[in-house]
């Protein structure tokens, strides 16, 4: 990482302080000086430094006098406040009037360049959240749609915005859940802070803690060096943890604290760091079943379910399917230098005919191999073709290396899932009634759930 492309600003009254920082860093950031704490406020305004290095006590203004001031700006720089040995107790108030950091006089060089660099990959990680953004707000895919049930999330959005309520999100896999999360963080006040995205079910059970909490240097093998975790780096932001309910219950149970204390522990450490990030949750499991088998916390789930908000599957929202399909078509033409395609009646009939069981994920990636594929004119038939093939969930019999029998077990088990599916999903997860439409016996019916490793209970409404 190239510091050199920060600025700091060293605010301090001492000028013996200010020469020795000055001395340690020039060679890593850009510097600059104030002498005061109406000079740091000056100097702030003017110069625009990435972080400051803030006395807690200097004449004219205070350091928490400089951080009160700060709060009114949206670009405001990382802060690190330097205090006396027994101003601890003030640094901690600072941290929650907004400080990144701080270190005690005498404070060792070594300890300062470690918050320098942690403060440093957080600036980067903002910087890359922003073009994240402006790109999000560019192509906001789950929020086009004028549909009773889109409109309804709209307002239900802007209004969880205005507020520091915590948010969980239900829906389909596909139906844009972290674009929603994305929407309320840029809406809130909290919308010039990162917007930190977490999928729990893709870590391993051994890594979610670490990724989560951050880890001190030397606390497992491997650990090189004091890392953030995701909750430090959402500070002052958003945190959006994805499939919590795969979360492991130990891991649950550090997230509640984290939630309650406001506070969390690094692996490795025996001190608490406050941390003031907004949480929004989703999951496309059934929560309240989690908590009724006993797989999910309870006092976790009433904590992050404060407002439950559903995102609608794309198939009780038909009217949305063309401006979407508009939309992606758009964004993709100009991707692939194809202006001189038009979505024609033919391709239109067909995607209203389509079920789009993978919701708007399954819709963009249709419409762009339709673009990508297409020769001067759509391929209406090739679409055809292609969804023809996804709602048959079949490419074709063949034997891929396998033996006759285990190639048409994999067949056979493909169709009883589809159709197992169907009937769960027609009798909203109610296995007497599926049984009945399936024309089997219950019992024979459980047995078969579980063999083919379903779960009933995500059929439920």
């Amino acid at each position: 990482m190239d510091t050199k492309q920060f600025k700091i600003l060293i605010a301090d009254d001492e000028s013996v302080a200010r020469e020795g920082l000055v001395r340690a860093l020039k060679n890593s950031y850009q510097l600059c000086e104030a002498v005061d704490g109406r000079d740091a406020w000056e100097k702030i305004q003017s110069e625009k430094p990435d972080m400051v290095l803030l006395d807690l006590s200097m004449p004219k203004l205070t350091g928490i006098e400089v951080l009160e001031l700060l709060k009114k700006n949206e670009n405001s720089p990382l802060v690190i406040m330097i205090t006396a040995h027994g101003s601890e107790r003030s640094a901690v108030e600072a941290m929650k009037a907004g400080a990144y950091d701080y270190v005690t006089k005498p404070y060792k060089l070594t300890e300062l360049r470690k918050i320098l660099d942690h403060a440093s990959e957080k600036i980067l990680l903002e910087l890359e959240n922003k073009r994240l953004r402006e790109t999000l707000e560019e192509d906001s895919d789950t929020m086009v749609g004028q549909s009773s049930s889109m409109k309804l999330l709209k307002t239900t959005v802007q209004k969880v915005a205005e507020s520091e309520v915590t948010v969980h999100l239900t829906g389909e896999s596909g139906t844009g859940k972290e674009l929603v999360a994305q929407n309320i963080h840029d809406k809130s006040q909290r919308h010039v802070g990162p917007f930190i995205a977490v999928n729990c079910a893709a870590l391993p059970r051994e890594l979610i803690e670490s990724e989560l909490f951050g880890f001190k240097k030397g606390a497992f093998s491997g650990a090189n060096k004091d890392t953030p975790g995701k909750f430090l780096l959402a500070n002052n932001g958003t945190l959006f943890l994805d499939e919590i309910g795969d979360m492991d219950k130990s891991c649950q149970a550090k997230v509640l604290r984290a939630l309650e204390e406001g506070e969390v522990t690094p692996l490795g450490s025996t001190s608490n760091v406050p941390c003031n990030a907004r949480i929004i949750t989703a999951t496309n499991q059934d929560l309240h079943q989690l908590v009724t088998s006993g797989e999910f916390r309870e006092d976790l789930f009433y904590r992050i379910c404060v407002v439950e908000v559903s995102i609608p599957p794309l198939r009780d929202r038909r009217s949305d399917i063309l401006p979407l399909a508009e939309h992606f078509f758009k964004k993709y033409i100009a991707t692939n230098n194809k202006h001189d395609l038009e979505i024609t009646n033919e391709v239109c009939e067909i995607l209203m005919n389509h079920s789009w069981p993978g919701n708007v994920r399954e819709l963009r990636n249709v419409m762009e191999s339709l673009v990508v594929l297409s020769g001067d004119k759509m391929d209406h038939v090739q679409l055809e073709n292609q969804l023809l093939r996804r709602d048959s969930n079949s490419q074709g019999y063949s034997l891929n290396g396998r033996d006759f029998k285990a190639a048409k077990q994999a067949y056979t088990n493909d169709l009883e899932t589809s159709l197992i599916s169907e009937a769960l999903r027609r009798e909203k997860g109610n296995i007497s009634r599926a049984a009945e439409y399936l024309g089997m016996q219950r019992q024979f019916l459980q047995q078969k759930i579980k063999q083919l490793g379903m779960d009933a209970r995500k059929y439920i409404p």
